[in-house]
């Protein structure tokens, strides 16, 4: 019986040495594929990913949220202001994207950069936006990520990586962008 289980044993070896390259080629090619389609979609990948800078924020409704306790999920990360008008071009975009894939493992997190939340909040209301809005009253937040122009957006992994850093406004519902977030958040399956 001894010698039976080292056998098996001895397979489940063998199996896994003989399986691993395969799943890591599988890999490779799966984020190929994503980082294809983000760049078609006209925002390239970082040349290497990056751990996120943790924080804790409050949102409009007064729960505080957690950066790292979205880990699991892909997290859209965007950096914004109410005066600013490339960010108010983009929100409406933004809130298509939110609304496709909320219930596919996409998050949203809109943290606005030093305004009081009243005026957050309307802004959020007049413009029909259902996303978290995060407040950073300090400016804190918004240093620890070195932004120099907003709108600014990261795409953060389910691993808890930012995989993409974009400034500037854009169309977040376009078909290639669309194809992007398909492929990424379905692992590129």
């Amino acid at each position: 019986m001894k010698k039976f289980i080292v056998f098996i044993f001895i397979g489940m070896l063998i199996q896994t040495f003989l399986t691993a390259p395969t799943a890591r080629a599988q890999s490779r090619d799966i984020q190929g594929k994503i980082e294809t389609a983000f760049s078609q979609a006209g925002i390239p990948f970082l040349k290497q990913s990056r751990p996120i800078n943790d924080f804790t924020l409050p949102l409009l409704d007064g729960k505080n949220v957690k950066l790292s306790g979205l880990k699991g999920k892909v997290v859209f990360l965007n950096f914004w202001a109410t005066w600013c008008p490339p960010c108010r071009e983009e929100m409406p975009s933004m809130e298509v994207l939110y609304k496709r894939y909320r219930d596919k493992g996409l998050e949203f997190l809109a943290v606005d950069i030093m305004e009081k939340k009243e005026q957050v909040s309307s802004f959020m209301k007049d413009f029909g936006l259902s996303f978290p809005a995060a407040l950073d009253s300090s400016g804190d937040v918004s240093g620890m990520y070195g932004i120099r122009g907003i709108p600014t957006t990261f795409i953060i992994d389910r691993q808890g990586r930012i995989i993409v850093a974009s400034v500037g406004g854009r169309e977040w519902n376009t078909p290639a962008m669309l194809n992007a977030f398909d492929l990424l958040l379905s692992d590129g399956k």
